[in-house]
């Protein structure tokens, strides 16, 4: 019963301080203007012959990927529910996948439908961030009483990352590296030690100072 009261109080003054405006209610450094990350999920199935791709099949898939236009950030995965796989198939995808210089994921997102007997479904994660709400200047004083933040900050900074970012998903989760490797996170520094000093050879040439004026 007291868990209940106490997320009753809170839900009671989260509404509160949505209602007296982000301008005069954040006190904080948050802004109250974060990024939103939306996932949209397309899916397309091609059937596969003796284990590999027709080339009616792959005219169909190229018309597909245009039409979607898909291209970087996007993710793009196979998904065979074949028990031995179609190998050429996937190897012919891939090859599509890569022209477009893009590279396939290791899983597929869950999807809807059961994929046809003899078919392979193609899947593509399009994720995409943005700031609703921004710009914001529902305060239109200048005056600040309650020494809170501007209705409108953090718009712009969080509203360029949202654009400028590779994988809106990162801003979910970051990335991780579980590949932990060593000399690649060394060799910079090793670069910067062994590589030769310019001028090191004693054989720089002096800088041409004569102006450009007329002789």
């Amino acid at each position: 019963m007291k868990k209940i009261a106490t997320w009753t109080a809170l839900a009671l003054a989260t509404s509160l301080a949505g209602c007296t405006g982000a301008g005069t209610s954040n006190r904080s450094l948050e802004s109250v203007h974060q990024p939103v990350v939306r996932n949209a999920i397309y899916q397309f199935d091609v059937a596969a012959a003796n284990g590999g791709l027709p080339p009616s099949e792959q005219g169909r898939l190229q018309g597909w990927l245009d039409a979607i236009g898909v291209g970087y950030g996007d993710r793009i995965a196979i998904e065979d529910p074949s028990v031995y796989g179609h190998a050429e198939a996937q190897a012919t995808i891939r090859a599509m996948v890569e022209r477009r210089g893009l590279l396939l994921s290791d899983t597929a997102p869950v999807t809807t439908g059961e994929v046809p007997a003899d078919s392979l479904r193609i899947v593509v994660t399009r994720a995409s961030a943005s700031v609703p709400g921004c710009p914001d200047w529902s305060t239109k004083s200048s005056i600040n009483f309650n020494n809170a933040t501007s209705s409108n900050y953090g718009c712009a900074t969080n509203s360029n990352l949202a654009a400028m970012v590779a994988d809106p998903n990162d801003l979910i989760k970051g990335a991780t590296d579980t590949r932990n490797d060593t000399a690649a996170a060394t060799r910079p520094v090793r670069t910067y030690r062994e590589k030769t000093q310019t001028g090191a050879s004693g054989t720089l040439k002096a800088a041409d100072t004569t102006s450009g004026g007329g002789q």
